[in-house]
């Protein structure tokens, strides 16, 4: 039988399909009547995709799975994932950036609804002293952190992305997930508390029996809206920040009305200061002291940059718009805010119970300005409060696919939208009971998460800039740091919400990369055009024979070995030498290069991975699309314990690789007949 005959037998065997054997057969004719220069010299390198003979390709799964770019690495500016009509529904919505501003500001502005109380219960009479801290280290310090993160995270990944680019492995991988854990604890608490600040302006006070209540209808809403699905985000945020900011003005101008016309509030305020602190210094020390508990206000800048792939234009100008107009916005009416709430609120009427409590600003609104002002006042801020929530909400859902399938730490159903809504929904409901719904209690883990994801920001920016700009963000850094710790001594809740949070999270995300270690990963395979004319030479037999090996092996006496053992004779071999890169990484592009011919005539191919056994799968399904030649793979037996080398595969890459590597085409391809067939001596 010739040559010839043998490889269409064999290929009609392999691809199991009646109607192949014609293709091949049309494909083999094409080929010869190639001259050796076109045959040989292919103008672009082979991707995935079945060129050559156009084969069918195995039955692998075929849903679309995110691809691990290199450590640390971004996608470019502009760039969005493909993910469907929903995906490409988003690409086309681009808005100017202030009406972006306005999606972000529902969760940054909405804070004005609970912020000025939670200053005068934290600082008392120094409350407008503390705000003023508080606007400088925003304008002084996060404006100009974030404004870098901005530029060096236009695509929205923000500060955690920028922690991801200065570290790797495994140890990266741990730093990564408590980030995460700690921005978790940002969004939920921005969904729980939110809810329960709305439920207190529902209610007029945050001590009414039905205050849990309404607190859990609120985010029962929130979750049965996320389950129809959310559209129009910044129209509706346009209207309710336009019209909360709008009335918002109404309310402080009026208060600065009372203080300039009405006798009495101004002195009564610096008699109380004279009163409770003996010296200038000592309140600028004391305000400096219980800054830490107005952290709230700091909130919003994270969530700026994560909604700048919605800016239209240079997403980076824009963004750094967005942040520095917000920010001043916000730092104005903190000031005026807290000043006029200050002076003009019985401090009675923020404790317990009182009808200020959570509502400091509505509570003027229904004094001063009367009943119908007051409920209109009342109906706004409820609805910019839970668009908070549903801000929050989106937020999350769209921090975890960026990270956790990368990583090969999330579970199927975490790529699913209306799983990941119920799990994040109940856990929030958890957090409202064990919470009461009491605005000032969450506010201390709320405040710890806000911190964090800053300071982190801000000690990334500090080392990836030089000269002065690392002094000066790194002035910054020390400062959010310094009140992160000053926030977790006083109230450690926020902590303890943190840990769990960030300890579900690594437990979840190490079971999981456990379990999908040993699935077929589906890298994207290209080879270069020696490397295809290596397989090409080498699929003109009945058989196509890959034997993996380390760099820098003795092939010559491992093909002896091999030989020996399997009593293979004329058989070409082709070694397929693995070099392991980061072995945390999950999914990531293989390049495969063609070498010089190894001994007796065998040929080399080298590709560098995170994973031994994952790469010898993936690359020698690519070689059978191509091919139509279902491979062998020749393994030795590697010496030692069974169980540690088990355990070392998911840590180190390597590790019982003829078992994990029969395992992983097991998992990866259902028909057995098209299966590649693994060798162990």
């Amino acid at each position: 039988m010739s040559d010839k005959s043998r490889f269409l037998l064999k290929a009609r065997k392999n691809c199991g399909f009646e109607r192949n054997f014609t293709r091949v057969n049309r494909a083999l004719q094409s080929a010869q009547a190639l001259t050796p220069a076109q045959e040989h010299t292919p103008k672009h390198p082979t991707t995935t995709q079945n060129t050559a003979l156009n084969c069918e390709a195995p039955d692998t799964a075929k849903a679309a799975e995110p691809v691990e770019p290199k450590a640390g690495s971004e996608p470019k500016a502009g760039a969005e994932p493909k993910a469907g009509p929903k995906s490409a529904e988003k690409r086309e919505k681009k808005h100017p950036w202030w009406q972006v501003m306005c999606l972000s500001g529902v969760d940054y502005f909405s804070t004005l609804g609970y912020q000025p109380g939670i200053a005068v219960i934290a600082a008392g009479v120094l409350a407008p002293i503390a705000t003023i801290i508080l606007v400088a280290v925003t304008l002084l310090g996060a404006v100009p952190v974030y404004r870098r993160v901005a530029a060096l995270s236009p695509n929205g990944f923000g500060s955690i992305a920028l922690a991801e680019k200065l570290t790797s492995g495994w140890t990266g991988k741990l730093m990564i997930l408590v980030l995460l854990g700690f921005a978790a604890t940002d969004f939920l608490i921005t969904i729980t508390l939110s809810s329960a600040d709305a439920a207190a302006h529902v209610l007029r006070t945050d001590e009414s029996p039905w205050q849990i209540s309404v607190t859990l209808a609120m985010i029962l809403a929130l979750t049965a809206v996320f389950f129809r699905g959310f559209r129009e985000a910044v129209s509706v945020a346009m209207v309710l920040v336009g019209v909360f900011l709008t009335l918002t003005s109404v309310v402080v101008v009026e208060g600065l009305y009372r203080l300039a016309t009405e006798p009495g509030h101004f002195e009564a305020w610096t008699t109380r200061l004279g009163q409770e602190h003996a010296s200038p210094m000592m309140m600028l020390a004391l305000a400096i002291i219980v800054f830490p508990k107005l952290a709230l206000g700091l909130s919003g800048f994270e969530t700026g940059v994560s909604v700048m792939p919605l800016i239209r234009g240079d997403a980076v100008k824009n963004g750094r718009r967005l942040i520095i107009t917000s920010a001043s916005i916000m730092s104005l009416f903190l000031i005026i805010s807290s000043v006029v709430v200050t002076m003009l609120i019985p401090a009675a009427e923020f404790g317990p119970g009182g009808t200020a409590s959570g509502r400091a600003l509505a509570w003027l609104a229904h004094h001063d300005l009367g009943p119908i002002f007051g409920a209109a006042y009342d109906l706004v801020t409820i609805g910019i409060l839970w668009f908070a929530g549903a801000s929050a909400m989106a937020g999350i859902l769209a921090l975890i696919p960026r990270y956790l399938p990368r990583f090969g730490m999330a579970p199927e159903w975490a790529s699913k939208y209306r799983p990941m809504v119920a799990v994040l929904s109940l856990i929030a409901i958890v957090v409202t009971l064990v919470f009461h719904a009491d605005v000032e209690r969450q506010s201390g883990a709320y405040a710890t998460g806000v911190l964090v994801v800053l300071a982190s920001g801000a000690i990334s920016v500090t080392l990836m800039s030089q000269h002065f700009a690392r002094w000066a963000y790194g002035l910054t850094a020390l400062i959010l740091s310094l009140t992160l710790f000053a926030n977790i001594i006083e109230r450690p809740d926020g902590l303890k919400v943190a840990s769990f949070f960030i300890l579900a999270i690594i437990a979840l995300s190490f079971a999981s990369r456990t379990w999908r270690s040993f699935e077929m990963r589906k890298n994207p395979v290209t080879f270069d055009s020696r490397a295809e004319h290596i397989i090409r030479t080498n699929a003109t037999g009945s058989r196509f024979i890959i034997v993996p090996t380390a760099p820098g092996r003795d092939l010559e006496a491992k093909e002896r070995r091999i030989r020996q053992s399997h009593r293979l004779s004329a058989d070409s071999f082709v070694f397929l030498e693995i070099s392991l890169r980061d072995p945390s990484m999950f999914r990531v592009p293989l390049h495969v290069k063609g070498a010089a011919s190894g001994p007796d005539g065998g040929s080399i191919l080298r590709v560098t991975a995170a994973s031994i056994p994952n790469a010898v799968a993936v690359i020698s399904l690519e070689i059978q699309k191509l091919t139509c030649i279902t491979p062998d793979i020749y393994f030795e037996w590697a010496p030692g314990s069974p169980l540690r080398d088990m355990v070392r595969f998911i840590f180190t890459g390597r590790g019982q690789n003829a078992t994990v590597t029969r395992e992983m085409l097991r998992r990866g391809v259902k028909d057995e007949r098209r299966r590649p067939t693994i060798y162990v001596s």
